[in-house]
């Protein structure tokens, strides 16, 4: 890996942006409300993952300060827990926190091509998107982070120009925030532990548009001044992001009764119709589907870094640490690339967030608990930035992820054991890339 670091904090915080604004906030609301009970426990669900995000912003930019390496989790789960645990953990990153993500984002990018443009196949839009934006971050490191901050920028240009829009339309109506919902919880389900279930599986959903907060964790080894910068971008970046979301939320809530937007996808959609009409909506469709090209092109970057983290260790093929002249991992990227066409042709919607919400929760828990295990075995170590908010940062982030995760094995038992058996793939890949070693 070339010792260059071409990024500055600008194109960091950038991917942090967009790698959380895709698919996730334009789809999810829909699905939320046809479990949980009323518009404002949904705007509930979305402040809390808010919450749980910024917590994990805090922690990381303290692991990223002192290990400023690309690679993310696989790098602060392999000091505190081991080469085996590192491994699975970029495992899960490189198969399910970027590869699913990106499928994600082009299926969402297609669904919303495809409400201005029918005619066009979803799939094969969803698949050409993903080859444009593999191509890009194949070439060139720099210019990938330029067309990065540019979409960054675009994305959080649209949101604002949008909710703005819809406040003077005069058409927003708060009452809708205390409508109840359709449910599709059958009725011996009531209670409180019911509640709690369904309340923890929409903390999974959500966290699903949540999950690009630890973006530019991924690419601290190309970044200048890391110690300053990534801080900065974790931070900073998902606090904006989090206000942004709340008030897209709002938007969407009060632009119509939570029944007309229960179970629908394209709830951008729909509220633009309700607020600017046919016309409008179009409009805002094409705009959307512009900010998912952006939160695909931010998986594409920062994902590969978990692969050539591993490669760069020898954990895996050696071949996808390796950059080429304008230091870009090509090959890695390349990976990356196609594991989400896969995705794309084999996966459906709902199936990835809920599987992507849990197992991502998971694997980001582990890394915050490493920063608990090195504190402990190296109290006194070189440290240039102490997580904001220590130790209850950290600690309310773990509270969290353990309410989900439980409740999520109880409530959804088939994603729960497909991600339990993706760690479990992971150990086994473990064990037969060691054997093939012990062979050459």
């Amino acid at each position: 890996m070339a010792t260059q670091r071409p990024l500055g904090a600008v194109h960091a915080a950038a991917l942090v942006v967009a790698s959380m604004v895709g698919t996730g906030i334009f789809t999810t609301t829909g699905v939320l409300l046809t479990s949980l009970s009323s518009a404002a426990v949904v705007l509930a669900a979305w402040a809390i993952s808010g919450v749980l995000a910024l917590c994990g912003a805090a922690v990381y930019a303290e692991l990223g300060a002192m290990m400023p390496r690309v690679g993310g989790e696989y790098v602060y789960v392999s000091r505190a827990f081991g080469p085996v645990a590192g491994f699975m953990s970029g495992w899960v990153a490189l198969i399910v926190g970027f590869a699913a993500p990106t499928a994600g984002g082009a299926i969402g990018f297609a669904s919303y091509v495809n409400a201005v443009a029918p005619a066009l196949p979803q799939k094969a839009v969803a698949v050409a998107l993903i080859v444009a934006v593999t191509a890009l971050h194949m070439t060139d490191v720099r210019l990938g982070g330029r067309v990065q901050a540019g979409l960054a920028g675009l994305v959080v240009a649209v949101i604002v120009v949008f909710v703005v829009a819809a406040m003077a339309t005069g058409r927003l109506s708060a009452a809708n925030l205390a409508m109840a919902v359709p449910t599709a919880r059958p009725a011996h389900a009531a209670g409180t532990l019911a509640f709690a279930g369904a309340f923890a599986i929409g903390l999974v959903q959500v966290s699903y548009a949540y999950s690009g907060w630890n973006g530019a964790a991924y690419i601290a080894g190309e970044v200048r001044d890391p110690v300053r910068a990534l801080p900065r971008a974790l931070v900073l970046g998902t606090g904006l992001v989090t206000v942004l979301y709340l008030a897209l939320n709002v938007v969407y809530l009060c632009a119509e009764p939570p029944s007309a937007l229960a179970g629908q996808i394209n709830v951008g959609h729909i509220a633009a119709g309700a607020l600017f009409g046919a016309r409008g909506a179009d409009v805002v469709s094409s705009l959307i589907a512009l900010t998912n090209a952006g939160f695909v092109s931010a998986m594409v970057m920062s994902g590969p870094r978990v692969a050539v983290a591993m490669g760069e260790d020898g954990a895996f093929f050696r071949a996808l640490g390796r950059t080429n002249a304008r230091g870009a991992p090509a090959r890695a990227v390349a990976l990356q690339g196609a594991l989400a066409i896969v995705a794309v042709l084999t996966a459906k919607y709902d199936q990835i967030l809920v599987y992507v919400g849990f197992t991502l929760t998971l694997n980001a828990a582990a890394a915050v608990l490493a920063a608990f295990v090195l504190r402990r075995r190296d109290p006194a170590g070189d440290r240039p930035h102490s997580a904001l908010g220590w130790p209850y940062s950290g600690a309310l982030f773990l509270a969290l992820a353990a309410f989900m995760i439980v409740l999520a094995v109880r409530e959804r038992p088939a994603e729960s054991a497909a991600a339990l058996a993706t760690l479990v793939a992971g150990g086994a890949a473990y064990a037969a890339w060691h054997r093939r070693r012990g062979r050459t």
